[in-house]
């Protein structure tokens, strides 16, 4: 059993308080000729955001930022290398409107797509042997899978059934990781495998339940946002799946993408987490052994391949 790494395969009781769900180098909103002054890049600065975070306890952050939209798998391991902490890669294709031209896949089929991921997950990226140990993020733009999204999804399920590696999507606004369950569970994947991403982005209890029911993670990812109430809601849902027994189904997380959202510049930050929201949990009543569950347990059992 082990956990991979952009170092390589580490044994999962190496792994602590983890982010299932961040962004280094992300350029989501490239353009030909242009990039966004948004983007992070800055190294330096990102080693102060990581010292904050391990400072608080800090084990592991899991970078879902796959190839289409800025991954550098090299910075990453260098990255890990400085800092002292874990990172764990993602790989895939994000949204149709993010797909590469070159890489054809409203030409290829559902098996030659999960090829090409089945080679990366295996060998390494190109000559870097730097692996991934998560497929995603990657999801639905909308509330429905299109045709050529439902080809990555298929492709991922295959890829994730033939490497062991861990899925986690993009699901916004709408039920729609229900559907990506419906096409993960066609495919064989076990849903135990799988993180439904952004649900705090529809944050009503049926939804929640039926995904923790199904035996998937509940991935709120976008924690301290401050959108007036939003996050007293957050805490309740939580609280509820809780109570019902699913906090081994719960994931928390930030997704910080973009400048304004690192500490540096006056955002949340890789801290948040620690700070603000996990006091709130207690402040319910949530006992510290539940958040280690959410927080360590359950981040550590979605990474863990076997051997």
């Amino acid at each position: 059993m082990h956990i991979q790494t952009v170092k390589g395969p580490v044994a999962p009781d190496e792994i602590g308080f983890t982010l299932p769900a961040e962004h280094f180098y992300i350029q989501q909103w490239e353009v030909t000729g242009h990039e966004s002054a948004y983007q992070l890049e800055d190294d330096e600065v990102f080693l102060e955001e990581i010292a904050a975070f391990r400072a608080l306890g800090g084990s592991c952050i899991v970078d879902q930022t796959p190839p289409c939209i800025g991954r550098k798998p090299e910075k990453l391991l260098e990255l890990s290398r400085r800092s002292g902490i874990h990172v764990v890669m993602g790989c895939g294709w994000y949204l149709e409107a993010y797909a590469p031209p070159e890489d054809r896949l409203e030409r290829r089929s559902a098996q030659s797509i999960a090829d090409q991921l089945i080679a990366e997950i295996e060998a390494g990226v190109g000559e870097t042997g730097i692996r991934p140990g998560i497929i995603g993020e990657f999801g639905a733009t909308r509330s429905w899978i299109s045709p050529l999204e439902e080809r990555i999804h298929r492709a991922s399920a295959r890829a994730q059934r033939t490497t062991g590696i861990a899925i986690g999507t993009h699901a916004i606004h709408s039920e729609v990781g229900l559907a990506q369950l419906d096409l993960f569970e066609e495919e064989g994947v076990d849903p135990s495998r799988v993180a439904i991403g952004h649900c705090d982005s529809f944050p009503h209890l049926g939804y929640w339940l039926r995904i923790a029911e199904r035996g998937a993670y509940v991935q709120i990812d976008n924690l301290g946002q401050r959108m007036g109430r939003h996050e007293e809601r957050l805490v309740s849902l939580i609280s509820e799946l809780v109570d019902r027994g699913h906090e081994r189904r719960i994931l928390l997380s930030h997704d910080v993408g973009v400048v304004p959202e690192l500490r540096y510049h006056g955002g949340r930050g890789f801290t948040y987490l620690s700070e603000t929201f996990l006091p709130m949990l207690r402040a319910v009543g949530i006992p510290d052994a539940v958040l280690a569950t959410i927080t360590v347990d359950n981040p550590r059992r979605l990474l863990t391949l076997a051997t």
